[in-house]
């Protein structure tokens, strides 16, 4: 009785289902119409044409067997008249109740119902009680990444689908979702908002500025986070409400840029911990070449400690007796006098003065040669399209228009003594031919590449790249780094900044002992003990209770972590 009283709750509500009705009852209407005057003609014929009189009903009851192809033959016409009549009314029964009204209760009926239920499965409010769970209004790549991570990281979320279809989908991907228009005030009181921990807007910019306006009404002091997808929109979402605005694709142009091997050797920071950088240090052409990171000596002369080692798109734990080559990256972690204190060491190698290389000058590649420029870089970009060119010629040393596949067009753009290629096409398959491509050319080319898909991350570090990332990483990442109250530390595609409390398995152990880098991979940067940071680690480093551990590493890792020692076993 209560998914009865449901659906038709839902069915007075429902517009379609109301305007099918009326068309299945017009219908039903005609039909009864014709049945009367099938059943009067009855009537006339018996009694004018073959002089019997038979009773109302008796006339209903045969004009029902014939039309519906019954015919009992106990009432029969004698005349040709009333044969004729018979031959018509059967025909038109056959037309009417066996083929049309099958097919009206179908389509006005049976499929809107069967489509009702499997909407109603999708809920239109969060469970009572729900709160410090995040809203997010649409899906996308950036919240399609987003979800993952919440998920590893167990933290409640629901998603708003105004589409039946495609909410009911999400549904029965095992996706937190809720029916609602997104700029209706109801929807957001259904999602709970009010106790909410923030809400995530990523439509259009001008969707985000009216849903921003629709939450502002009714939970002025909620945390809302939004995605800008032009630069001239941040501004707006910011007047309308918005506590946060993600220019997405203009830092990963800066990130991308960040990643550049130009000029001279210098650390490029990526990130913080609380009074700590967290930088990378290319070692290409310095003295660190072929040296163990024992022999580096960097923490001895500087303070900093060597937390993983990237070679060509793999982050690996920093080994004492690994042998550092050209194509190693280290990640380092220290102050900024000590960075800085590296920086002013290694200045005089790795020189190349020549123009880095670019490729692809829409958002991201725009973005990426302003960073450039404001560092004092050099950079010759090529684009096919002339507008574009036109637009980012001031930027630039050198713009050439053509497909960047042209030999003679890269060799002109400097493809061969270049220090650093970025590319920044908005197609992964492009991307990885030329990372291919742009390797074979220069062995010592440094290749920096975004990405869309994350199954083609192995397959361009592969074909060359050093360092790739992607729009939904770099977004996700931020909203991570927001929602967690830390500073936005991008370390690369499918790796991350974990923190954790010392599980109660591991307290009193020192960090050889406990053996996190041999079990799952992950690399301890520094522990968190009474608000005074470790970054000085050995082996015999002891973890504490109430310490928590800071590790590099992918959630694959962190998910090994939390079997191992969160569990106890």
């Amino acid at each position: 009785m209560k998914f009865v009283s449901s659906q038709l709750v839902y069915y007075l509500k429902d517009k379609a289902f109301k305007r099918n009705i009326r068309r299945l009852l017009k219908y039903l209407a005609l039909l009864g119409v014709v049945i009367l005057i099938y059943s009067i003609l009855f009537h006339v014929i018996m009694f004018f044409v073959e002089g019997r009189n038979y009773s109302w009903v008796t006339g209903l009851y045969w004009t029902l067997t014939v039309m519906s192809t019954l015919g009992f033959g106990d009432i029969t016409f004698e005349s040709d008249i009333g044969l004729l009549f018979t031959i018509i009314v059967l025909i038109s029964g056959i037309i009417l109740l066996l083929v049309v009204l099958p097919f009206a209760f179908i389509r006005f009926f049976y499929v809107p119902f069967l489509d009702s239920r499997d909407r109603n499965k999708v809920p239109r409010q969060v469970p009572v009680g729900t709160k410090d769970h995040i809203i997010i209004c649409s899906l996308g790549i950036i919240a399609n990444d987003l979800i993952w991570r919440l998920k590893q990281e167990k933290i409640p979320y629901y998603l708003i689908e105004s589409n039946p279809e495609v909410a009911l989908q999400n549904h029965e991907d095992n996706i937190p979702v809720i029916l609602g228009e997104l700029d209706h005030e109801e929807t957001f009181n259904q999602a709970n908002i009010r106790d909410a921990q923030l809400v995530l807007v990523n439509k259009s910019d001008t969707e985000n500025t009216k849903i921003i306006l629709t939450i502002r009404h009714i939970a002025p002091h909620i945390p809302i986070i939004a995605i800008a997808n032009e630069e001239e929109s941040v501004d707006v979402l910011e007047l309308v409400g918005a506590n946060h605005v993600l220019p997405v694709k203009r830092w990963l142009g800066e990130q991308l840029a960040n990643r550049i091997n130009a000029q001279h050797a210098k650390s490029n920071p990526i990130g913080r911990y609380e009074d700590l950088l967290i930088a990378e240090l290319a070692v290409h052409n310095t003295p660190l070449v072929n040296k163990t990171i024992r022999k580096t000596n960097l923490r001895q002369k500087f303070g900093v400690s060597i937390a993983a080692v990237w070679k060509r798109g793999q982050l690996n734990p920093a080994k004492s007796n690994e042998k550092l080559t050209n194509d190693s990256v280290l990640v380092i972690i220290g102050n900024e006098g000590q960075i800085q204190s590296i920086d002013e060491l290694f200045h005089d190698f790795d020189v190349n003065p020549n123009p880095v290389l670019v490729i692809g000058g829409g958002r991201v590649g725009f973005a990426a040669a302003k960073a450039l420029n404001t560092k004092g870089i050099l950079v010759n970009l090529i684009d096919k399209d002339p507008n574009v060119c036109r637009k980012i010629k001031y930027l630039c040393n050198k713009v050439l228009q053509g497909e960047a596949s042209d030999y003679d067009l890269l060799k002109e753009a400097g493809i061969l003594e270049a220090p650093s290629i970025l590319l920044s096409a908005n197609d992964d398959t492009i991307n990885i031919f030329l990372a291919s491509y742009c390797r074979n050319l220069n062995k010592d080319l440094r290749i920096v590449s975004r990405i869309s898909e994350a199954r083609n991350i192995d397959i361009i570090h592969r074909a060359g790249a050093d360092f790739v990332l992607s729009y939904a990483t770099l977004g996700s990442v931020a909203i991570q780094s927001i929602i967690k109250g830390q500073k936005l530390t991008v370390l690369g595609e499918g790796v991350d900044l974990f923190i954790s409390p010392v599980p109660n398995s591991l307290v009193g152990k020192t960090l050889a002992e406990s053996e996190i880098g041999a079990k799952t991979g992950l690399s301890v940067i520094a522990i968190n003990e009474n608000q005074k940071v470790i970054t000085k680690l050995t082996s015999k480093t002891k973890l504490c209770y109430g310490a928590e551990i800071v590790m590099i590493g992918n959630a694959e890792m962190k998910q090994e972590f939390n079997l191992l020692f969160e569990n106890g076993h």
